[in-house]
């Protein structure tokens, strides 16, 4: 999965940007699913009186709405990015608004001012009304979505890459950088998605199908654990490979 995000101040094209990006990735046949980042302190979708909002003042921590064309799931916090993103498993997952996450970042502005105050290392292209004014800002490509979008999504599909992870520094730091930066530096072409070491997993976590993100050190301490316990098997050989399924289907 390969996520980017769009952001920028109101009314600088952000929705725009997304929907004919969105429009162009599906003519390419991808997968394509969006989160948007609502920056209003009173946003509820759950109005006061409805019966989810009296399921919700009853006590129930999760509430679920289910229409004749449309399923909605109430959580009653506000989710990190990365547990949201455990709901997608498609090709392409666009980001509105959202800045605080590692990921690849398109920067919509409508003028050089605006640009000048949000852009940072992550932005790779840059889009929006100030598209009509210039076409490129410090060797950063400036790329109208109204009439280059055919453009502006070869250019994604040059730079995002699959998601990473966005681990503490002093959680990792295993490829020499930390999660960020080597995010930036991909984007510059002076590092590669492979250089991250978790692309080399000799031990994978799934929790019902989803790979979950583990630092080194965690790795090896379940590493060694299960080792230590399956080689006073029967059966056991070194370098084996060794899986242990947990879950109700499997406890016939």
């Amino acid at each position: 999965m390969k996520i980017f995000s769009v952001y920028g101040y109101t009314g600088s094209g952000k929705t725009t940007t997304i929907e004919n990006i969105i429009k162009e990735l599906k003519k390419r046949r991808y997968t394509v699913g969006s989160v948007k980042e609502i920056h209003y302190e009173d946003f509820a979708i759950d109005t006061i009186g409805s019966n989810t909002n009296r399921h919700r003042l009853a006590g129930a921590e999760l509430v679920t709405a289910r229409g004749y064309h449309e399923t909605d799931i109430l959580f009653q916090e506000k989710l990190s990015i990365e547990r949201i993103l455990k709901f997608y498993d498609h090709d392409y997952v666009v980001l509105e608004g959202v800045t605080d996450y590692n990921l690849p970042k398109i920067l919509t502005a409508k003028d050089v001012k605006e640009i000048d105050e949000r852009i940072d290392n992550s932005v790779f292209a840059i889009s929006g009304r100030i598209a009509n004014e210039i076409d490129s800002y410090r060797g950063i490509p400036v790329i109208s979505s109204v009439d280059k979008a055919i453009e502006l999504v070869d250019l994604i599909e040059d730079k995002v890459f699959k998601k990473l992870p966005d681990f503490d520094s002093r959680c990792c730091s295993g490829c020499g950088h930390d999660c960020r930066t080597l995010g930036s530096k991909i984007l510059k072409g002076e590092a590669k998605r492979e250089d991250c070491i978790l692309s080399e997993n000799k031990i994978r976590l799934l929790i019902d199908d989803k790979e979950i993100d583990m630092v080194p050190f965690v790795q090896s301490i379940l590493r060694n654990t299960i080792e230590a316990v399956v080689s006073e098997l029967d059966g056991y050989k070194e370098g084996a490979k060794i899986q242990i399924l947990i879950g109700n289907e499997y406890d016939n």
